[in-house]
């Protein structure tokens, strides 16, 4: 059944919301949000939810925003993945970024959603295949399935929140987050003027500068101290790589969460005491 007028265009209202509030998160400098213990005491760090509405769900509950006035909360890659209507398959893992997109309009300061694969693919109908399904093609069936006819001006709401989206947080004690880092730094660089310019379209498409940031498996410790000397980081803390134990730790400088299975995790942060990385490797829950 198709959304009604109404909630189709409070849908479109609410990724405008979110747009807007993307640019001007207190703390943000060109595409990084830099959080001190004057805007938070403490930070909530998730990573991929890929449709995974009970997860997410229990996200907002440990949070509890409400009741926290001064926590934040860092989300990536909610897009693809989680449960299909019945009637043609699509994917509706739409709705989550929908409420990601309305959890930003009505936290504006304090939810950080970060640029990942994933929401780049559908920024730039970049083609992903896996297990013989078409996720992007998959996404918008579930987007036709919800909104029909008003697909396309849903689907123009939410890009520029996409591509609003920053690239990173970084937080006291030099801890970065980001979706990934690129692989092969340590040999052939990369430019960090992507975190402070403004983006254009050759540094989201396939090999662009956003693009190599939000894809790259390469965890080797040398390419991880080679990105990190050039974020000015002591900590890196990833999405974007299945965990089944809920996180990973390739090596001393990085922490890679997953949030998408069912030993999903977390891992909450102080602004004001900063830990190095064993102390936040020994800080990290489970959600269930």
């Amino acid at each position: 059944m198709v959304a009604t007028i109404e909630y189709i265009e409070q849908t479109i209202a609410t990724y405008r919301r979110a747009a807007e509030a993307n640019l001007r998160t207190p703390g943000r400098e060109g595409n990084v949000i830099h959080l001190t213990p004057e805007l938070a005491d403490d930070v909530m760090v998730t990573a991929d939810i890929h449709g995974h509405r009970r997860n997410f769900n229990a996200i907002k509950r440990i949070a509890d925003l409400d009741r926290n006035p001064r926590r934040h909360l860092i989300l990536q890659e909610v897009c693809h993945g989680g449960p299909t209507y019945p009637s043609n398959g699509g994917c509706m893992s739409h709705a989550v970024l929908e409420d990601v997109a309305a959890l930003k309009a009505k936290y504006p300061e304090r939810v950080h959603f970060l640029l990942s694969n994933h929401e780049l693919a559908e920024l730039t109908d970049y083609p992903i295949l896996k297990s013989k399904r078409m996720l992007n093609l998959l996404f918008r069936l579930g987007m036709q399935e919800m909104y029909g006819a008003a697909t396309e001006k849903v689907r123009e709401a939410y890009l520029p929140f996409l591509r609003s989206c920053p690239l990173a947080v970084k937080l006291p004690g030099q801890v970065f987050v980001c979706h990934s880092l690129p692989e092969g730094v340590d040999k052939g660089g990369f430019d960090p003027g992507i975190f402070q310019r403004s983006l254009d379209a050759l540094d989201l498409k396939e090999h662009g500068d956003v693009f190599d940031l939000v894809w790259g498996r390469d965890y080797r410790p040398e390419n991880a101290q080679a990105f990190a000397r050039l974020v000015d980081a002591k900590v890196l803390i990833h999405g974007h790589e299945p965990c089944p134990t809920g996180f990973q730790v390739p090596n001393s400088l990085q922490i890679i969460l997953d949030c998408c299975a069912e030993n999903a995790t977390y891992v909450i942060l102080p602004t004001r005491d900063p830990l190095d990385h064993a102390q936040i490797v020994e800080r990290i829950r489970k959600l269930g």
